[in-house]
């Protein structure tokens, strides 16, 4: 059984490029790319006390998320919204664990309340005034599959349209050692139920038992399976081509999931 929604907007934060139409340029010929750090996009949208106490996941998500509505024209308030990260704030678990390895074990608020997996959703809430449900999701390196899914299945039964914003940040040391990934990196998907003058094509989607598809330039390989977020680079680099093509996409207990993308005519 499949899922059938469109695929409005995109935004897209990582390394080598700022911006959805930078990656789209990059991604439509990746012959001159290089894995270069992330800039972490400046944050205006929220109050600068919040502003302060966000971290680079946060600050990706929101970046993200709204760089794909502001392409679509779309406000915020307005959305409906999943969020999806392997690990959520790097950083700030790792000043946790840190401070609970100390001889006072005291946590500040504001390292407790940006710990919780569905921190972006409420900053995101706070920046954009939305009252509509948000969804908070975790599903190791098949994340991205996992949110494309289940924010096709909510587009296409609640009949309207849903943001997926998939994100990852790097833990420090020795957690990295553990848990490596490449850099910090983030998509925003913006689906709707039904075909918009935005539109740029048609996504199916279903799960399978196919072996993921790869990059085949060697360094977005390498952002593909360096960063869990980055896994659905195959299908972005379809979309940026606007050409009919398919991906199989890590999904979870060794399935993958599979998405066909029709470029709107």
């Amino acid at each position: 059984m499949s899922v059938q929604v469109y695929l409005d907007a995109i935004g897209m934060v990582g390394p080598g490029a700022n911006n959805w139409t930078a990656w789209q340029s990059l991604l439509q010929d990746a012959s001159d790319y290089q894995i270069v750090p992330t800039v972490v996009p400046a944050l205006n949208v929220l109050p600068p006390a919040e502003r302060r106490r966000t971290g680079a996941g946060v600050k990706l998500a929101l970046a993200t998320g709204m760089e794909a509505l502001s392409n679509a024209g779309i406000d915020p308030a307005t959305m409906t919204t999943v969020f999806c990260s392997s690990g959520g704030d790097g950083d700030n678990c790792h000043l946790i664990c840190e401070a609970l390895a100390g001889s006072d074990r005291m946590i500040s608020p504001t390292r407790f309340h940006n710990s919780v997996h569905n921190a972006p959703s409420g900053y995101w809430g706070i920046a954009a005034g939305a009252m509509l449900p948000s969804t908070s999701l975790c599903a190791y390196d098949g994340g991205f599959a996992v949110g494309l899914l289940e924010a096709a299945v909510q587009c296409a039964i609640e009949k309207r349209p849903v943001l997926l914003v998939v994100y990852d940040t790097p833990y420090p040391e020795p957690l990295h050692a553990t848990r490596p990934i490449l850099d910090q990196y983030a998509v925003a998907l913006l689906l709707n139920p039904t075909q918009s003058v935005q539109s740029l094509g048609a996504l199916s989607l279903q799960l399978e038992d196919a072996a993921c598809t790869r990059m085949t330039n060697t360094a977005l390989e390498q952002v593909r399976i360096g960063i869990p977020a980055a896994r659905g680079l195959p299908l972005l680099q379809i979309v940026a081509q606007a050409r009919a093509a398919h991906a199989d996409l890590e999904y979870v207990n060794g399935r993958s999931l599979h998405a066909v993308f029709t470029p709107v005519q």
